[in-house]
């Protein structure tokens, strides 16, 4: 099986012959056809020592083609179109995988699209309609507002209703995101994103603040909200935030903030097919777009995430397998 192997910290490698895993009852054997790369591929891939045993298969979304299906599975037959997202493991042209998380794609979502929003599209739907909902005339305010999941949530939050203020990292990234729903934008590198939010808002603030970026934007992140306003931490591309006192919160304004999780969300597959079907609803009406602004073969898999840490993608970036 052909994959696309961590060896070592910062260093991927094409296999042509990783071994690859008996399909047992319960199982989907997938042709894969694109794969998703996400933050937590990169923290993973940066990390040393080693998050994981290594060698060690990347990757946490993919859309794939059902080539063989292991006893007992009656929700999946052979060439089923499909989504997965769980990992790591699917920087890999097949995959086998256990049937709980895998999720029929509807006619009107391509291979493409479900390659990069099983897991980044999922989790706005989560951040936007669970873990905080945003209704319209709310102010939100998205770092990184033209990533992967930034483009995606703006133009959710957009749709929604809600005032979009995106932070971004270049005048370009800034053009990017407003063609995505961001209503304002904030050049994080050249201006105190905070004294902007409060000159954009009148002082009004915003009633949620959706941070995937941690140690380099809190808690200036917390400055940004009005009273009773939700800090959303979902990442952590600068680094984790470390312990705080949680008395700053009352002191801010009774805040609340809180640290969610696709695998929480989506943990019964109940809740993963609602999560799914919503997301390819919202998509296939055209309201949200699911922009895929890198494409690389999975050979040029460690380039890609060299130009995920470096910062110089937008929006998605998928490999084809």
């Amino acid at each position: 099986m052909r994959a696309a192997v961590l060896k070592s910290c910062g260093h991927i490698e094409l296999d042509p012959a990783y071994p690859e895993p008996p399909v047992s009852a319960g199982d989907l054997k997938l042709r894969v056809d694109y794969t998703g790369i996400c933050g937590s591929d990169l923290h993973i891939f940066t990390v040393d020592p080693p998050m994981m045993k290594l060698p060690a298969v990347l990757g946490h979304e993919f859309c794939a083609q059902v080539v063989e299906v292991g006893p007992g599975v009656g929700e999946f037959k052979r060439g089923d179109r499909v989504a997965y997202v769980s990992g790591p493991g699917c920087y890999a042209a097949e995959r086998v995988v256990a049937t709980d998380r895998a999720v029929k794609l509807p006619a009107n979502i391509n291979y493409e699209q479900a390659a990069a929003m099983m897991l980044k599209g999922m989790t706005v739907e989560y951040l936007v309609r669970r873990t905080f909902k945003v209704e319209r005339g709310m102010n939100v305010l998205m770092h990184a507002a033209a990533g992967g999941v930034g483009l995606i949530l703006c133009q959710w939050a957009n749709h929604l209703g809600a005032t979009v203020i995106g932070t971004v990292g270049s005048k370009e990234k800034a053009a990017l995101a407003q063609a995505n729903g961001c209503h304002h934008t904030i050049l994080y590198r050249d201006e105190d994103f905070v004294a902007r939010v409060k000159e954009i808002t009148g002082g009004k603030l915003c009633n949620v603040v959706y941070d995937g970026i941690g140690k380099a934007t809190f808690p200036g992140s917390l400055d940004c909200l009005r009273p009773l306003g939700m800090f959303v931490s979902f990442g952590s591309a600068s680094g984790p935030i470390e312990a705080f006192n949680i008395n700053i919160l009352q002191f801010k304004g009774s805040l609340f903030a809180t640290r969610p999780t696709l695998n929480h969300y989506a943990a019964k597959r109940e809740d993963l097919l609602k999560l799914a079907a919503e997301t390819f609803d919202v998509v296939a009406s055209g309201k949200v777009k699911i922009p895929i602004n890198q494409k690389y073969a999975l050979k040029d898999a460690q380039k890609a995430h060299r130009d995920l840490e470096s910062r110089a993608t937008t929006g998605a970036s998928i490999l084809l397998t």
